[in-house]
């Protein structure tokens, strides 16, 4: 029996519905790929996050494609590259991830980051103006369901809305216990955008944060459970990546709610 967690939604501000916890594959090889997003199908995800840059995609489409799901109950999210900002190449890339995942539509279409990541930081405003052109027009022929951006900042946001005619629904961005991006989180939801939270158990290294074992054994739950619980608390979208299936399976496994004055505690954490 898959945990209810999965198959409960957010809605987004188009009223797309987008199932509350996504599996992530960032970091997942592509001969590693079919068989995961396969066990996480199997075990009741219905929200599946890649990346044309993670080449993956080929895998992630097979298990989809092979899974005998209806296509209209899994929530496909890809993204187009952090590289990519022009108009053309950014309708080019979109074409390129269809054919590699197999797909007529995707339901989320991101922008990867607002600059190239050997850039990182450099004001890519002009460009992600024109990707963002083509990201409407591919929202507009319904082959995406959905479109929104990655790693986005307030400044880079605000870039994004001045000339959008189709604003982002969603910015999914780096967060987890003790690295919460409080501004960035406030103005995108202030702004109607859904936050989504990668790498929501800072890939891997909560696991080990002495301050979150008593909490998690306050409430016989794992860290990872409680960081991903953490990020529902407070209203994101948690993408979990497991390679093996029973962390996959474990991850899932979210029935209880974390106290005021524990998410308070939780929240007031800061990473050194």
């Amino acid at each position: 029996m898959a945990s209810s967690i999965l198959t409960e939604t957010y809605t987004l501000a188009n009223g797309v519905k987008i199932p509350k916890v996504g599996f992530g594959t960032w970091q997942i090889p592509q001969a590693q790929a079919e068989e995961s997003v396969t066990n996480a199908l199997e075990l009741g995800y219905r929200h599946i996050d890649t990346a044309l840059v993670y080449r993956n995609e080929r895998g992630v489409g097979a298990a989809i494609n092979n899974s005998g799901i209806p296509r209209d109950q899994i929530f496909v999210t890809t993204k187009l590259p952090a590289e990519t900002k022009t108009y053309a190449g950014a309708k080019r890339d979109f074409e390129t991830s269809l054919q590699n995942l197999g797909l007529d539509y995707v339901d989320l279409y991101l922008i990867h980051a607002p600059w190239p990541w050997a850039k990182r930081g450099g004001n890519y405003d002009e460009g992600n103006k024109e990707a963002w052109k083509a990201m409407e027009e591919i929202y507009q022929s319904g082959r995406a369901k959905a479109i929104g951006i990655s790693n986005f900042g307030v400044p880079e946001m605000k870039n994004i809305f001045e000339g959008a005619t189709v604003k982002p629904m969603v910015d999914q961005i780096r967060y987890h216990v003790g690295y919460t991006e409080d501004a960035i989180t406030k103005f995108a939801q202030d702004n109607g955008l859904l936050v989504e939270a990668y790498s929501p158990l800072a890939t891997g290294r909560l696991l080990q944060d002495k301050d979150l074992t008593d909490i998690a054994a306050h409430y016989n739950a794992s860290i990872a459970q409680l960081g991903i619980k953490f990020c529902l608390q407070n209203g994101l979208l948690p993408l979990p990546k497991a390679t093996h299936r029973e962390h996959a399976k474990s991850n899932t496994q979210l029935d209880f709610t974390i106290s005021d004055t524990d998410m308070a505690k939780l929240n007031s954490l800061n990473e050194e």
